[in-house]
């Protein structure tokens, strides 16, 4: 089983949504983990590993090479890469710090420092074999039947039939929400399918960066705030700006990320004058993702605060989540 471009899954995703109140017997809840989605190609001693936007990161995450000892079969699993914090809880914040390294020696250094888990949750082919079409509880039983366990490896549990203690759970353990699955949902590549459902503790949004005013102050020279766009009906349009949630360090990386990216046409076409004033355009290419309090109802994001970037997030699959 090669991993190559034709052969590729794309990964099946959740719509944002409320708990399942009724037939709660045929669903089950995982733990929502505040990483990034990987699927991981296994055959022999080979491993790859490729981003939710089919970008190959195995170089950045050579942890995940102990998955072709810790299975005796060429399969492809489905799951999340977390990097830890000093309480054992997802940090996504750390986690930004092995995203955008591309390069083996510079992720060695980091490797000591900010080490990553993959948390499985799927088995999409074994042995050459897809399982698509074979129902989520019984993927489950596949993926435990692996007996995958090992260094910086662990296959969560799925709370079957309570979804409301799964999510009493994952709050008092600090995880971001719980993601609850039919029990006999099929697996749908590369789509954002009903039969699950991400329910989450604070609101977050995917954005893309459309621009940047100048800071003052402390922050005079650098980036003050970012303009925010997200897609609506196939067309991007203004969401607000982003002034908060910024180290020293995050605030130079994105300058350096987007001034080679500067354009003078506004990428959206409803930015208000007194934001566009001073605004430096940016061609949208870059994800990113803030915590905010709600939607205003002229559809902007209120009081957001900056996450990070997403560069395992393509621009167009930005859209408002409910």
């Amino acid at each position: 089983m090669a991993a190559t471009a034709d052969a590729l899954i794309k990964p099946m995703l959740a719509v944002p949504g409320e708990l399942p109140t009724v037939r709660v017997d045929e669903w089950a809840a995982e733990m929502k983990w505040d990483g990034v989605r990987a699927v991981t190609y296994v055959s022999g001693s080979k491993v790859r590993v490729f981003s939710r936007n089919d970008r190959d990161v195995s170089v950045s995450y050579p942890e995940l090479d102990v998955l072709a000892r810790a299975v005796n079969c060429d399969v492809v699993l489905d799951g999340e890469i977390v990097a830890m914090d000093d309480d054992g809880r997802p940090n996504f914040g750390l986690l930004q710090s092995r995203m955008h390294v591309a390069d083996a020696a510079k992720v060695a250094k980091l490797r000591s420092g900010i080490p990553v888990n993959y948390l499985l949750f799927d088995v999409l082919r074994i042995d050459g074999k897809d399982v698509l079409s074979v129902p989520y509880a019984n993927r489950r039983d596949l993926l435990d039947q692996l007996d995958i366990s090992g260094e910086c490896l662990a296959v969560p549990p799925a709370f079957k039939g309570d979804p409301a203690h799964a999510m009493r759970a994952s709050l008092e353990t600090g995880l971001e929400g719980v993601v609850c699955k039919r029990l006999d949902s099929v697996y749908q590549p590369g789509r954002r399918s009903p039969a699950w459902v991400k329910v989450k503790h604070q609101r977050m949004q995917e954005v893309v960066i459309i621009g940047w005013e100048p800071g003052e102050g402390r922050r005079k020279g650098e980036v003050g705030a970012l303009l925010l766009g997200v897609n609506v009906d196939g067309e991007l349009h203004y969401a607000g700006q982003v002034g908060t949630g910024f180290t020293d360090r995050v605030l130079t990386d994105l300058r350096k990320r987007l001034e080679p990216l500067g354009t003078k046409v506004p990428p959206a076409p409803d930015v208000p004058r007194e934001h566009s004033r001073n605004a430096h355009w940016v061609r949208p290419q870059l994800v990113g993702e803030v915590v905010f309090g709600e939607w205003t109802r002229d559809n902007r994001l209120r009081h957001p605060s900056w996450r990070g970037l997403r560069p395992d997030k393509a621009p167009g699959d930005v859209v408002r989540e409910s």
